[in-house]
């Protein structure tokens, strides 16, 4: 293949996009002679996911120096402005596997425990994009041989203020009623703070559902249908009040507890709603207000922890629909996502007459 052309107009302006500063010293020299003028450095990072796995770039200007005009007779040469220095920022390494599971929302302490898993130095090995993918498909293989995934049959709803917990409670409900053919009844139940039913009693007549306040059943009207309580938000400032909730779940038997957590919450309340729902002892786990998170890595660590089984993820305000019952494909696909390994890239390079490309 033959060499490019040397340029040697003088003032001609040339971009290059390289890999390294030794690629750009040598470019320079070939391309616009031992003399040329370096204008300008900067580096270019890598569009979209490639910038994951891909190390930034370096754009380097760089120009012929001008034709030095004839001196006056009788005065002396000018002497000649000194060049500027190229300074020419070396490339950052790339990222470990590590370091883009940190940047996709994991918590430290979910990187740890993927790093302790045996499969660890296997995926750290691999190009970064098969790693990402391959670790996806591993924490969901075993994350989905930890659960039974047994119906709900007599079933109780808790949350915080703000939780939205009856909502989730009638996206279960019409999963249950729409997509598996079940049938059952819905109490809602107040004990010694108020709980507003909201739309509930509106939407159990449409989906033909039995709705009762305060009186509880002893148990499924049939085989295959379900009982399905609302009770009243938990209080993560005052523990003592949630003693009632816990009396009643014991007192009528209630073994299924679904826990509802407002996923655009901080931190600090995500680790508070969790530990009251354990101290009540919840059983399964569902996170709200996806719709307004942006980041869903953090689930990991609730995910990770192994406690509660978890239910269904709500991505939005409706009663039915926008619920995510494959959790954990849902957040690999939000946080672990990897598209095909980037093209090798071609040294870009430009000449424009007289003037700078625009970067």
């Amino acid at each position: 293949m033959d060499s490019p052309t040397a340029i040697t107009t003088p003032g001609v302006t040339c971009r290059f996009v390289v890999k390294s500063a030794a690629e750009a010293a040598r470019i320079i020299r070939e391309r616009l002679g031992p003399d040329a003028q370096v204008l300008s450095v900067r580096t270019v990072a890598a569009a979209g996911l490639r910038r994951l796995w891909s190390a930034p770039r370096i754009e380097v200007i760089a120009q012929v120096p001008e034709e030095p005009g004839e001196p006056e007779t009788g005065a002396a040469p000018a002497p000649p402005a000194p060049a500027p220095e190229a300074r020419i920022a070396p490339a950052r390494p790339a990222p470990t596997l590590a370091a883009l599971l940190r940047r996709s929302g994991l918590s430290e302490v979910a990187v740890a425990r993927l790093q302790m898993a045996p499969y660890w130095a296997e995926l750290a090995a691999a190009p970064l994009h098969r790693a990402l993918v391959e670790a996806g498909r591993r924490l969901q293989s075993e994350a989905e041989r930890r659960w039974p995934r047994a119906p709900l049959n007599r079933v109780a709803f808790l949350g915080s203020p703000g939780s939205g917990r009856t909502t989730a409670l009638c996206k279960w409900l019409g999963a249950e009623v729409f997509r598996r053919g079940r049938r059952g009844h819905v109490v809602m139940v107040e004990l010694d703070r108020p709980n507003s039913p909201g739309p509930l009693p509106l939407f159990c007549e449409a989906l033909g559902l039995a709705f009762g306040r305060h009186a509880a059943p002893g148990g499924p009207a049939a085989p295959g249908e379900f009982v399905a309580f609302e009770l009243p938000s938990l209080s993560l400032s005052r523990p003592e009040a949630n003693a009632a909730l816990g009396d009643f779940l014991v007192r009528e038997a209630i073994t299924q507890r679904v826990l509802v957590i407002n996923a655009a919450y901080d931190h600090a309340v995500l680790r508070a709603t969790y530990a009251a729902g354990r101290a009540l002892g919840a059983t399964h786990l569902v996170f709200t207000h996806l719709d307004e998170v942006g980041q869903w890595g953090a689930l990991w660590d609730y995910l990770f922890d192994g406690a509660l089984e978890p239910l269904f993820l709500a991505n939005g305000p409706s009663l039915t629909g926008d619920c995510e019952e494959d959790v954990f494909g849902a957040v690999i696909r939000r946080t672990l996502a990897a598209g095909p390994a980037p093209a090798a890239e071609e040294t870009e390079t430009a000449a424009v007459p007289g003037r700078a490309l625009p970067p």
